[in-house]
């Protein structure tokens, strides 16, 4: 049985462990309202994006650009959006779950985030490159991830690029979801995306169909274009990441603060019943001892 100055010092370290986690969660609801924020106003900018590349892809039928050549996939390259720090609950563990149903002899993959990286080390995944990105990731950053992957298609080192990552729904729900990168989808394929988007997009209604014209010519366009939809793609991934990984986080250590509270809590009143206890056995030894001394 623990004794007083045991349960003392339990409970000094779980209020010292209660401050550390409450800090962390007002650390992480500040950055979690800005990621959100970024994550939400990206989509309506993602839709158009995807509805512009739509009508391109339309008025081009007899041109193709390299990125989106159509190839029997034997190698295939996974881009992995995780964390760089810990304490966010389930988030990268629901993660890699979907990187284990890849096939680790046909599969390679580039990790973004110091958690990815480690996880693919661990399972003896084939690791291409890793990079680090900011809170709030900056347009370099996505592009250098983006540029990667384009290399390693155009090169005909992989035949496909997906994208593993957290989507972001609301501050109690972030979802586990994949997302194809290369080849770009056909304008089929770019408009259902447009108009997935817009339904996630705030105040969602229907692309409206628009007319373009494009200077010089839809062809010229999309040669300059491509480049930049995927750069936008990958940023938008990264966005959605981020805030889902900052809500996690301020959920989790909201958690672990209240835990830590009812620990106390009942800490406390073991504390004080075996108090009593120990008050009223020298209580009793005492009236014993007077008893026998007459």
């Amino acid at each position: 049985m623990p004794s007083t100055r045991d349960i003392r010092r339990r409970i000094k370290s779980v209020k010292s462990t209660a401050q550390i986690t409450k800090a962390m969660q007002m650390v992480a609801s500040s950055k979690m309202l800005k990621a959100q924020q970024g994550a939400i106003n990206f989509r309506p900018f993602a839709a158009m994006a995807s509805q512009i590349m739509e009508h391109l892809s339309s008025d081009t039928v007899d041109y193709r650009h390299p990125l989106m050549e159509q190839r029997e996939v034997r190698k295939r390259a996974v881009i992995i959006i995780g964390t760089d720090k810990g304490l966010c609950g389930a988030l990268n563990s629901n993660l890699f779950r979907e990187v284990t149903k890849y096939d680790t002899v046909a599969t390679q993959f580039i990790a973004a985030g110091r958690k990815a990286a480690q996880f693919l080390a661990r399972s003896r995944r084939k690791l291409l490159a890793e990079f680090s990105y900011h809170d709030t990731p900056t347009f370099a950053e996505c592009q250098t991830i983006s540029r990667f992957a384009q290399d390693l298609f155009l090169k005909g080192e992989v035949d496909a690029v997906d994208v593993i990552y957290t989507r972001f729904i609301n501050t109690l729900s972030q979802r586990p979801d994949k997302r194809a990168l290369l080849p770009m989808a056909s304008a089929e394929g770019l408009r259902a995306e447009a108009r997935d988007e817009a339904k996630a997009a705030p105040a969602a209604a229907e692309p409206e169909r628009i007319d373009f014209l494009f200077e010089p010519d839809a062809a010229t366009v999309m040669d300059r274009l491509v480049l930049y939809f995927i750069d936008f793609r990958v940023a938008q991934l990264l966005l959605e990441a981020k805030a889902s990984e900052h809500s996690a986080r301020m959920v989790a250590m909201k958690n672990a603060t209240d835990n830590a509270g009812q620990l106390v809590k009942h800490l406390t009143l073991e504390y004080n019943k075996l108090r009593q206890a120990n008050i009223t056995k020298e209580l009793l030894e005492i009236s014993s001892a007077a008893m026998a001394l007459g």
